[in-house]
This record gives structure tokens, sequence and C-alpha cells, in this order.
């Protein structure tokens, strides 16, 4: 596992009416804080990201369709270093993806269907306390799964 980089596996609590999905308690280790929530579409094939966080832990969850997370670790004092970590998020793997600042992230929509995400962030979202490269900037094979 990339240090920086923590999957939890979420409980779906089956309900006759509807299904609960669990996604963060602040009594987990993966909390930092609670900044905002947002939600994300990503359309089939389609690629969102390169994005570092300076500063933001993101919990990333999928209750929707399925994603697939690439995050690139380019921090030159790590152990893991130059080293990519592939996950896909959704309905073939309900879990929670916690990403900590300073690793590269990038995700593609992988069903046809909605591809939706949640991000509970530690903090508001801030305009100068990311970077964002184009995608063909991180040598990286994006032939959808």
């Amino acid at each position: 596992m990339m240090k920086g980089i923590a999957v939890e596996s979420l409980r779906k609590i089956p309900n006759d009416k509807g299904d609960v999905y669990h996604g963060l308690k602040s009594t987990e280790d993966s909390y930092v804080a609670f900044g905002e929530a947002y939600f994300s579409n990503v359309n089939h094939g389609e690629i969102k990201g390169w994005k570092k966080h300076n500063e933001m832990v993101l919990n990333l969850i999928v209750p929707v369709g399925n994603i697939r997370f690439v995050i690139y670790d380019d921090r030159s004092n790590s152990t893991t270093f130059k080293q990519f970590f592939e996950i896909t998020l959704g309905s073939v793997n309900y879990s929670r993806l916690t990403i900590a600042p300073g690793l590269w992230v990038s995700f593609q929509g992988v069903d046809k269907g909605q591809n939706l995400l949640l991000n509970i962030a530690s903090i508001e979202h801030d305009p100068a306390e990311s970077i964002s490269f184009p995608l063909e900037q991180i040598n990286y094979n994006w032939n959808l799964i």
C-alpha cells in the first residue's frame, strides 16, 4: 500500500425500502476534519485529474456506478516514490479511499451509466491549495478496463 492512502470497506445495510450506504464517522481513523462534502459525476471513459492537494485530505466514496482512481507518488522522500496505486470503487468494491495531501490523483468513469463520487474533504475548497496538471503530464496508460 502506498504511504498516505487508506482503503476501508464500507457497509451496505439492506433495507426493503432502500439500502443504507455507510460513508464516514468522526470516530474512524481516516477522519481528520470536516471542511465540505461534494459530489462529482464522471462520464463513462472520461478522466478527471491530475490534481495534487497540499492541505486537503480526500475521503472518496462511489455510491453509484464505478470509478477507477489512480494515485501517483512524486514525493522524493517517500518509499513509494514514482509508484502508482490503482483501485476501482463503486458497486464492485464499496469502500472509502482516503488520500493524504501531497499525492497526485486522477479518476475515470467506468460504467456506461452514471458514475458518482462523494468527497468528504477535510477543508473547504481553496483553489490556491492545489495544483493541477494536464493528463499527459504524468505518464499512465488510461485504457478503459
